[in-house]
């Protein structure tokens, strides 16, 4: 169980520095295009989380097509997004807007699945968003639009979660993480057409690190739940929050201030303290694959 959690922490600290190698190439190459070349080198590693007891016929066969295809979509657009928000913003700001997707999912169940919400788990939500407010302070700072995209990878996420609360005990684990890839390879290797600008020598090795590094994750979390339970992999999601501190004061000089700081360890606790409870109160957290849902 303590290797299922180190991996877990490995894998997390490699999502974020695909992150940071978003944040890297930022403008030197159109949305689209950083997305499709990310998403085609991370199917590599991706392939490895196959099962033995599996074969490739199957594999891409999905149960409940229908549904996979709600988590391709979900998942492609909230991977388009997450490139403009890691493009134009500081990755720890980037990263306290995407983790109100655990606000975003207990409003939804609310909404959508008329889940009973207690008085805690609407504290969290308000608490929450009483964070990212002290992030990114609207009035005080301008809003860009990376803000937005930011904020609609946590509600794709959150739509993610709801589908594979129904999708993710019946689908392969290697399925639902090689569906979305080849969707966000083919979405974006179609709408990069207009604009396609040939990348230059020194971006090679970002795109391939970056893709590669993604992978390389996504193949530590599925090793990660083999090993330890969902429910006690899942919180190390949160340690994202301090690598895109650590990455952006090394790499970009991003030193958030005082205020900032505060911000992100509440909308941290916020999430923490909304798994907790619904873990409590539902049996879909057992149900649920892990996987990086943005």
């Amino acid at each position: 169980m303590q290797i299922g959690i180190l991996l877990a922490f490995a894998a997390y600290f490699s999502f974020a520095c695909g992150d940071a190698t978003l944040k890297a190439i930022g403008d030197r190459l159109p949305v689209f295009e950083i997305g499709f070349f990310i998403s085609l080198f991370a199917l590599i590693p991706a392939l490895f989380t196959k099962r033995p007891e599996d074969n490739w016929s199957n594999v891409f066969v999905p149960k409940r097509p229908g549904l996979l295809v709600l988590r391709m979509a979900s998942g492609t657009m909230g991977g388009i997004l997450g490139v403009v928000a890691f493009t134009t913003l500081p990755l720890a700001e980037a990263y306290a807007l995407i983790f109100l997707l655990p606000i975003f999912v207990t409003v939804f169940s609310f909404v959508v699945l008329k889940e009973e919400i207690g008085w805690r788990r609407w504290l969290a939500v308000f608490g929450g968003l009483a964070g990212v407010l002290l992030v990114v302070r609207p009035g005080f700072r301008e809003i860009l639009p990376g803000h937005f995209a930011a904020i609609g990878v946590a509600i794709c996420g959150a739509a993610t979660v709801l589908v594979l609360r129904v999708l993710g005990p019946s689908e392969r684990r290697v399925t639902l993480i090689g569906a979305v890839l080849v969707a966000a390879i083919v979405v974006n290797g179609l709408l990069m057409i207009p604009s396609f600008a040939t990348p230059s020598l020194d971006l090679w090795p970002l795109l391939l690190f970056g893709g590669l590094v993604v992978g390389l994750a996504h193949l530590l979390l599925v090793f990660a739940t083999r090993l330890a339970p969902a429910s006690s992999v899942a919180p190390t999601q949160y340690s994202q929050i301090i690598w895109a501190a650590v990455l952006g004061a090394a790499f970009f000089g991003e030193y958030p201030d005082v205020l900032a700081m505060v911000g992100m360890a509440l909308v941290g606790i916020s999430g923490l303290f909304t798994f907790v409870r619904e873990k409590e109160k539902t049996v879909w957290p057992q149900k649920t694959p892990l996987l990086r849902n943005r």
